[in-house]
């Protein structure tokens, strides 16, 4: 049986924090919140929106459910469409695709993730595509990474997780399968080798090679 490949989305396949942050901007003006700086801003991407909207906001469940309906109202119309693909990622794919099974798991809902990848016309790539739900009920990348193994593979000594954030590298660390961080994203070189990254590249290039080393 093929080894399994599984890719976070924003940060480590497209550069989303463009439609991301104009839709979170858009819900914290509705609900007359501050903005923050940029920065901060670019931290809500990569977490559930609810974890970030409790660390800085203080939100319970409830209220952070209702800002989220906000946000992805605008994201689903606006939002969405404002992103670019990182460079090699295509070729990356491509290559991969060859010899592995590929799957994608992110926080964001798998609605969402789904035309992404339907629309960027790579869909023919990947095996499965695992994220949210849109009640809340199935969120973080841990729960996430766990239902895309259900589905694609029982031997996790033959999985690796690749992505741009913490929450990917512990996710897998969780599911004990193997990680590769990337240093275009959104996250940081200590960020990654303090969450125990097994592989750190630099660019989309150097994944294959990092994958072979790992599987």
């Amino acid at each position: 049986m093929k080894k399994v490949v599984l890719f976070d989305l924003d940060g480590t396949l497209t550069d989303s924090s463009k439609g991301i942050i104009a839709s979170i901007t858009y819900m914290l003006k509705d609900l007359k919140l501050e903005v923050p700086a940029d920065d901060v801003l670019r931290s809500f991407i990569g977490p559930p929106l609810s974890l970030s909207l409790g660390k800085l906001y203080g939100m319970d469940k409830e209220a952070a459910q209702k800002a989220t309906l906000i946000y992805r109202d605008y994201y689903a119309a606006h939002g969405i469409h404002e992103l670019e693909v990182y460079p090699g990622i295509a070729d990356t794919l491509a290559e991969l695709s060859k010899s592995y099974i590929l799957g994608l798991a992110t926080s964001k809902p798998a609605p969402y993730a789904e035309q992404i990848i339907n629309e960027l016309g790579f869909s023919g790539y990947f095996t499965g595509i695992f994220g949210a739900d849109m009640n809340g009920q199935r969120e973080g990348k841990a729960t996430i990474i766990k239902d895309a193994l259900a589905h694609l593979t029982e031997d996790l000594s033959g999985v690796v997780m690749i992505g741009d954030r913490e929450f990917d590298i512990k996710g897998a660390k969780e599911n004990g399968i193997a990680s590769i961080g990337v240093l275009y994203g959104f996250g940081n070189l200590e960020e990654l080798q303090l969450a125990g990254a097994d592989r750190i590249v630099k660019d989309a290039k150097e994944i294959p090679t990092a994958v072979k080393e790992l599987l």
